[in-house]
């Protein structure tokens, strides 16, 4: 059953205000990969303590870099289930995974950290992963 929404909504703000797309349906987020070229980076949000409460820094960090992704997408797992479901069709080779984020370039996966690669790590670790990712294909 979902989190209230008051409860996931601040967490929801943090990638939004980033420039990130969120994506609440399957159609949305098939609408939205479809007429999206270049580079996409997907967020899976989370509601996950240690992983989602280090994720959503990390990704606004990395967004500071001056190598940026033509686009920027979001879902929430475990809120917007139909959402999520659709976008991790877009994932393939990779298990469902929140959080986790995805640069896709030309529709195909080009750099993905899941959330073992996310746990445990600092935010600017994972920053600099995701810039390094930035800088080699954006």
């Amino acid at each position: 059953m979902p989190y209230p929404e008051m409860m996931v909504a601040p967490m929801r703000h943090e990638l939004v205000r980033e420039g990130f797309q969120e994506l609440r349906d399957s159609e949305q987020v098939e609408q939205a990969m479809g007429a999206m070229d270049g580079t996409v980076l997907m967020a899976v949000n989370s509601v996950c303590g240690c992983a989602a409460g280090i994720f959503r820094p990390a990704v606004s960090m990395a967004l500071e870099g001056e190598n940026q992704p033509d686009h920027k997408v979001t879902v929430f797992a475990g809120q917007d289930i139909e959402a999520t479901a659709a976008a991790r069709r877009h994932l393939v080779g990779y298990p469902p995974s929140s959080p986790s984020i995805a640069l896709l370039k030309e529709g195909d996966i080009v750099f993905m950290l899941e959330r073992h690669q996310i746990e445990g790590r600092s935010a600017p670790a994972i920053a600099t992963d995701l810039q390094a990712a930035f800088e080699e294909h954006c």
